[in-house]
Order: C-alpha cells, then sequence, then structure tokens
C-alpha cells in the first residue's frame, strides 16, 4: 500500500503525504495499492507496465465493443482456462491495460505467456466482492487522478480518498475505513485483512451489515460519536471474536458528513487521539469539495444532456462535449415508480440521484463514450451503437437495461423505456420521445414490468396521448354514458357486455365465456346494449368508436 512510515510524533495528515506539483493519472499499479488485496489480486502480468488507466469496460463476447486506452476490462462469467486465454489475447489487441476475473484463478503457463506478450494484468477479484463496487471504486479512483496541485487538499489529490485513509491508518497503526452517515464505505486503508472477518465482509460489500448497525444503535454508541468532536472507544460485542473500535465523526458545522473507524486493539493515546481528530478535519474538507463538485459536474452534463437530446441550436456542440461522436445511438429513460415511493420526499430525491448516478456508471462499463444525466425526474442515457447495426439496437439496450436492473439493490422499483435508434445526433430527440412514451406506459400499467421498448408499446403509448386531448369528464359520454346510468340504475351489466363482446370480435361464444354466463343470456343482453345505447352494432365505425372510448375510459381509471 501506499503508505508513510508508521507511527506518530506530532506529524500530521498533511506531513504524511507528499504534495502533487502537477496533475496525477491513477495508474494500474497505484490503483492496487489503494484497493489492496483485499478485493484485487495479482494473478499473472507486471501491473507495473501499464499507463494510466483510461475506463473501465465490462467484456460483452456478443458484441464489437470499443475499449478506451488501457482500459480495465470486467470478464464477468469467464472462468474457462481457454477463454481466459482468449480474451486476454483479444482485449490486449486493443490496447487493454488489465483483465478481472472472479476468483479463484489459477495461472497456467499458457495464460501467464499471453499475459506477458500483450502487457495485460490478470486480476482476481475476490469472492463475494460486487463488480458494480469494484467499477465505482475503480472509476473514482481514474477520476481523482486527473486533479492537479489546484485540487490538492493538505497534499491529496481531490478525488483520493483512498490514499487519504491510507495517511490516516499510518498516523494510527490501525486499518481504516471512511463511511457515509448510511454507514456506507467509502473509502478505506489498506491491511484490512488484520482486523476481524466481519470488516472484511464490510469492506466487500461496501456496507456495514444492518445487524451490526442495528445493535450499534440499540448501544447508543452513534448517539455517542455524533455528539461529541472527540475518539468514541466502541467495545466489541460479547464472544464476537472481534477487535475494538475507534470511531469519530466526520463534520461540518452541525452537519454530520459521515464517520471514520478504525479497528483497534485498546483505547487511542492522547497523541493518537489528537491525530484522529485533525484527520477527521481533513476528510470533512475531502467530503465537502468532492460533493460541491459532484453537484456542479452533475448539473452541467444534465445541462449538455438536455441540449443534445432537444437536437436544436447547440446539439453538436453538447454531443461534443459529452464525448459523443456524431453516430447512431438510442436513448434510455429511466425514473421511479412513484406508487412504489413509501419513503419522505426528501428520501425520494435522494434515492432518485442514487439511481441516475448507479445508471451513468453502468452505461459508462458498457460503452465509453456513452452519457448520461439526471433531467428533471428522469435519469436519461445515450448508448452508441456500431454503424451497420442500429436495427438491433434496442434489442442490446434491453439487455443493458436489465443488467443494470439486475445488479441495483434499491428500495424503489425503477422503470426503463427505450427509444427507436437515432441515425445521428440530429435524431436523438426522436429517441427521447419514444423512451418517454414507453416509460409512460410502464407508469400506467402499475405491473411487474420494468422494460420496455416503445415498438412494443406504440398503440397503448398512442391510446395514452389520446386520452390526453379529451376532457376526462367527457369519456363517459354518449351510448356509453347511457349504458352505465341504466347500469346504476337496474344494476346490470351492460358496458361490461359491451366491452366483452369487443373484446372478442363478435365471437359470442367467448365473449359469453368470458362473463362466466350462457350463450343466450349473452345475446339477451347484446340485444339490450343496442336497444339502451343506440348503438348499431353492425356499423364498423360504430364498433370502432366505442372499443377506442371504452379503452380511454380504461387507461385513465388507473
Amino acid at each position: 500500500m501506499r503508505q508513510p512510515p508508521a507511527g506518530y510524533g506530532g506529524t500530521s495528515v498533511e506531513d504524511m503525504l507528499v504534495p502533487t506539483a502537477g496533475p496525477v493519472r491513477a495508474g494500474l499499479e497505484g490503483v492496487l495499492d489503494d484497493i489492496g488485496t483485499t478485493l484485487l489480486d495479482v494473478v499473472c502480468g507486471d501491473p507495473a507496465r501499464a499507463d494510466d488507466l483510461g475506463g473501465v469496460v465490462i467484456h460483452d463476447p456478443l458484441d464489437d465493443q470499443v475499449l478506451p486506452r488501457q482500459a480495465l476490462v470486467l470478464g464477468v462469467g469467464l472462468h474457462d482456462p481457454g477463454d481466459l486465454v482468449r480474451v486476454v489475447t483479444e482485449v490486449g489487441r486493443h490496447g487493454a491495460a488489465a483483465l478481472v476475473v472472479r476468483a479463484p484463478v489459477v495461472p497456467d503457463e499458457e495464460l501467464a505467456a499471453a499475459a506477458e506478450a500483450t502487457g495485460v494484468v490478470v486480476l482476481a477479484l475476490a469472492r463475494g466482492a460486487s463488480w458494480t463496487q469494484l467499477t465505482s471504486m475503480v472509476r473514482s479512483l481514474i477520476a481523482g487522478g486527473d486533479a492537479g496541485a489546484v485540487e490538492a487538499l493538505g497534499g491529496i489529490p481531490a478525488g483520493d480518498l483512498f490514499a487519504l485513509a491510507n495517511a490516516i491508518a499510518a498516523l494510527l497503526d490501525a486499518p481504516i475505513t471512511i463511511e457515509d452517515p448510511s454507514t456506507r464505505v467509502l473509502a478505506f486503508s489498506g491491511r484490512q485483512e488484520s482486523a476481524d472477518p466481519s470488516r472484511v465482509q464490510t469492506i466487500l460489500s461496501r456496507q456495514v451489515p444492518r445487524e451490526y448497525t442495528r445493535i450499534l444503535r440499540e448501544r447508543g454508541v452513534f448517539q455517542e460519536i455524533f455528539r461529541t468532536d472527540q475518539p468514541v472507544f466502541v467495545a466489541p460485542l460479547p464472544e464476537s471474536g472481534e477487535l475494538p473500535r475507534v470511531a469519530i465523526a466526520v463534520r461540518a458545522g452541525d452537519e454530520i458528513l459521515g464517520t471514520i473507524w478504525a479497528a483497534v486493539t485498546e483505547p487511542l493515546p492522547p497523541d493518537r487521539g489528537q491525530a484522529l481528530c485533525d484527520a477527521a478535519k481533513q476528510v470533512a474538507l475531502y467530503m465537502i469539495r468532492q460533493r460541491a463538485g459532484a453537484d456542479v459536474e452533475r448539473r452541467l452534463r444534465a445541462d449538455l444532456l438536455r441540449t443534445a437530446l432537444e437536437s436544436g441550436p447547440g446539439a453538436g456542440e453538447a454531443i461534443r462535449r459529452l464525448g459523443l461522436a456524431d453516430e447512431p445511438a438510442v436513448v434510455l429513460a429511466v425514473s421511479l415508480l412513484e406508487s412504489a415511493s413509501n419513503g419522505s420526499a426528501a428520501e425520494v430525491v435522494a434515492e432518485r440521484k442514487r439511481l441516475a448516478d448507479a445508471f451513468a456508471m453502468h452505461l459508462a462499463a458498457v460503452h465509453p463514450r456513452s452519457a448520461a444525466g439526471l433531467i428533471g425526474d428522469i435519469a436519461y442515457g445515450v448508448v452508441p451503437l456500431p454503424r451497420g447495426r442500429e436495427h438491433d439496437g434496442e434489442d442490446r439496450a434491453v439487455r443493458i437495461a436489465t443488467d443494470f436492473l439486475g445488479r441495483i439493490g434499491l428500495r424503489v422499483r425503477p422503470l426503463v423505456g427505450i427509444g427507436s435508434p437515432a441515425a445521428d445526433g440530429s435524431a436523438l430527440s426522436r429517441s427521447r420521445t419514444g423512451a418517454d412514451r414507453a416509460l409512460r406506459v410502464l407508469k400506467s400499467r402499475g405491473s411487474t414490468q420494468q422494460v420496455a421498448r416503445v415498438a412494443d408499446v406504440y398503440v397503448e403509448a398512442l391510446l395514452l396521448e389520446l386520452a390526453d386531448l379529451v376532457p376526462r369528464d367527457e369519456l363517459s359520454s354518449g351510448p356509453v354514458a347511457r349504458l352505465a346510468a341504466y347500469d346504476v340504475k337496474h344494476r346490470s351489466l351492460l358496458v361490461d357486455t359491451l366491452r366483452a363482446w369487443l373484446d372478442a370480435f363478435g365471437d359470442i361464444a367467448v365473449a359469453s365465456a368470458a362473463m362466466y354466463v350462457h350463450t343466450n343470456t349473452f345475446r339477451y343482453r347484446l340485444r339490450r346494449v343496442a336497444e339502451v345505447g343506440g348503438i348499431d352494432l353492425e356499423d364498423p365505425d360504430v364498433r370502432f368508436a366505442m372499443m377506442l372510448q371504452l379503452r380511454l375510459m380504461t387507461l385513465t381509471s388507473r
């Protein structure tokens, strides 16, 4: 790990890190130093040979992928030795830096030779660790490497919270985690394997186990941490086999930004306690700056994406600044099902932002030139398509959306609408409109379906738009209104009879079975429909009008 010498003798966090004189990029060796062996192990290859990482990409054997230079390729599902050699050779031809596969991996001579020939480092991801979490960490380290000296805090490049955690660990001579108020792990130091199994599990899941968090709350540990600006010694649970912890709140004024946790064997002496207090201030500065920068970047990308999707003046420049080429693409729209949102308004807004960030991260891993952002209540994503393969663009978008929904763990249910492929940047607005229409259909259904292409729900989308043009109080009018009034007065089922007959295309046997009545009874009711409503059921225009009116009434009643 990139740690300064252990021990503390009046040394500060700033003193423990060397100031940067210029931009610092995140090379593979530095990323491995920061993440550590808790998550990643080198199987074969030399990490020192890899330059700065250019991005994170998921390997898709069914697609002709475009890899950024020095990409970190995630080999999800790769395990056969022959496949590993083939993929190492393949990504090596595209200039990839490393291939990550799920542990355990036994390096044979053929794999080692392929890694040596291509310069691709083969890494093993620990079992239990999430691919999404690994992507998030690596992307944050790569983004942090883009910062220059003006972006540094106490010599720590902005974005390199892992380096800060390592510095604090060296000061305290104890493994460190930095967590947000929801006990999600934002960064961690090295030497986590020297702590205890629960700490290792926390690192792998990037989240403190809920049961452990509940126990700490019941013991009043969090209340004690948040009441003071001094370190708090947390005794281990009885017979748990865990190490004690020392924790301190990270705060900006009265706002709690997070906490720092150290796995120790005894309470900290006064000098190291003061070091932890100083470190908490540095972490607070970093978190405030990171939050402000993230908000600014999020708004900027959302504005650029909005301009690109409107396909008006400035769209070409917006597409260029987003890193999109003027090429075929498809638009995806992601939103939350409002009826499933049981939290407060603030919780729903926070959940929506987390959804948008996760969606952007997922698309970036799928295609390096994709773009995503939150516009209003909807997270939009633009995924480029290979020229000549626009015809299967919607199918590819469905796979991307389905994979995304399978990876996230939100408390509320997201929905994904997919537009039709756009031939170039000027047609993105049409693709966005299609994605919005598909998303609206999913919301109106309230069913278990979470992904829809506009081509598959076109008729239902059209009906919803027709319903918008008709005042709701006029939908039930004319013959249908007379039938409904008769049903109320006589407790009959003439409206349902008409609907069943139309749905069965005039097949009396099918319609009567749907109503659970004899065919003769159904014929009698159908004659009453014609008499009471004044409807000529032989007229095809009348039948179409009745079918359309009933369908619109059903849609608006949802």
